[in-house]
């Protein structure tokens, strides 16, 4: 096309103006060259829309109209395209997107929660218009795992999508490892680094980790988004020596997302797991995000990087954007949204593997065996055991490893020893997943 015959600029609102809109308008506008060249128009911003007008956000927004209503940004009839980066299952966010899809508006979102929550439904109505709801920046910040997993291995089944989805948690992890300091420590260091939020419940409690898995789990199976199907743990319950007996055992200590399909449905859980050392998802430490996918033809993928900041989600964002101005468009979660299969949630009891548990036992005789009769009776198999010296008529810790065996057998061994008089704290259970 010549340059006297450009397409029009794709003209697009932004509401949110946080770390990650200001990061948006940043990149569009030093990117600008480079973006018309790769989508063969420009992208402009022509509105947007935030709780404060007068915020210093180091970015010019003087030739954009302001809106304090971001229903009513998603609503203005010169805007093609709707960037919503407000966040929240509900409220404003909902709203937004709501009417930017009526009005018959492309959206590109990073709102995990939405997706989570209403992305089935709002997928059905966008495809209906014709419209494309794109959201990498949604899950694993810059890591391109969306298009990876709806593109890139279009021609798969994947079986299997595992990772790393939090970087908080990754990082409060990774330090309690390096430095063996406990949680409510790291935690204070996490929040004062900016690496965590003022009140981390969404991170720590494995609540994000879980929008996000349920939202990989339809792009990679081709499913119905179903977030109520999520078994979700997060990491409070992980000890400082934890991470002592699983550095003799060969493993490193993760929060992990785990979706997969087997004979009883599709499981989705996220809880803090042991993985083998030789595991390339156990190297990844620190904020950075990791997901592998298991597929038929293409085997095991792995995607690391970035998952969270102002430079990588905006990166994701403003790839949706080109795809969108180039009139690119797929399907919102790999298959059209009506043709989504329902399957069956496989239920947290019916996982099967083995188990790390460590407890605080009262030094006398009698109590191991007491608490190998509570395995027995469920049929589980204790593969190790491990305690550190003696103290006759003290509390001591003791960690044992069982081989595989059912989740619902291992809930009701942990009840029946939990309940013994000799056995003085809760005890500590990590799954052990062998990737």
């Amino acid at each position: 096309m010549s340059k006297d015959h450009k397409a029009a600029p794709l003209k697009i609102a932004v509401a949110g103006l946080g770390t990650v809109g200001a990061g948006v308008l940043k990149l569009l506008d030093t990117q600008a060259d480079l973006i018309e060249q790769r989508c063969g128009r420009r992208i402009e911003v022509v509105a947007v829309s935030a709780r404060s007008k007068g915020k210093d956000r180091g970015v010019d927004l003087s030739a954009m109209r302001w809106y304090d209503d971001p229903a009513a940004l998603a609503a203005d009839p010169d805007v093609d395209l709707v960037v919503e980066l407000i966040g929240g299952s509900e409220g404003p966010a909902r709203d937004t997107v709501a009417t930017a899809i009526e009005t018959g508006k492309h959206v590109v979102t990073a709102n995990k929660a939405l997706l989570a929550v209403h992305g089935t439904e709002i997928a059905l109505k966008a495809e209906a218009k014709g419209l494309t709801v794109a959201f990498e920046a949604a899950v694993a910040g810059g890591i391109p795992i969306i298009k990876g997993l709806r593109e890139g291995l279009a021609g798969n089944r994947v079986s299997e999508i595992h990772g790393i989805l939090n970087g908080t948690c990754n990082y409060i992890l990774t330090e309690m490892r390096t430095t063996g300091r406990d949680f409510a420590d790291v935690l204070a260091d996490a929040q004062a680094l900016g690496y965590a939020e003022a009140d981390p419940t969404f991170d720590v409690d494995g609540i994000d980790a879980a929008h996000k898995l349920a939202v990989l789990a339809s792009v990679a199976f081709g499913t119905p988004v179903d977030f109520a199907s999520v078994h979700i743990e997060g990491i409070r319950q992980v000890g400082a020596v934890d991470f002592d007996y699983a550095d003799q055992l060969g493993f490193r200590i993760k929060l992990l997302g785990i979706a997969r399909r087997t004979d009883a449905g599709v499981e989705q859980r996220v809880h803090p797991c042991m993985v083998p050392k030789t595991a390339p998802i156990a190297a990844v430490d620190g904020v950075f995000n990791a997901v592998v996918a298991q597929a038929d033809f293409a085997d095991r993928v792995l995607f690391v990087g970035r998952g969270a900041g102002a430079g990588p989600t905006a990166s994701a964002v403003v790839a949706d954007l080109i795809d969108i101005a180039r009139g690119r468009s797929t399907p919102t979660f790999g298959v059209p949204a009506d043709q989504l299969g329902a399957a069956t949630p496989s239920p947290m009891e019916t996982r099967r593997g083995s188990y790390y548990v460590r407890l605080m036992v009262v030094d006398r005789p009698g109590v191991i065996a007491d608490i190998a009769a509570a395995m027995r009776d469920q049929n589980v198999s204790m593969e190790q055991f491990l305690q550190r010296g003696r103290s006759p008529g003290e509390a001591v810790p003791v960690v044992l490893t069982t081989h595989d065996t059912d989740e619902a057998a291992m809930q009701k061994a942990l009840a029946t020893i939990a309940a013994q008089d000799s056995v003085v704290e809760p005890p500590r259970m990590i799954r052990i997943e062998q990737f």
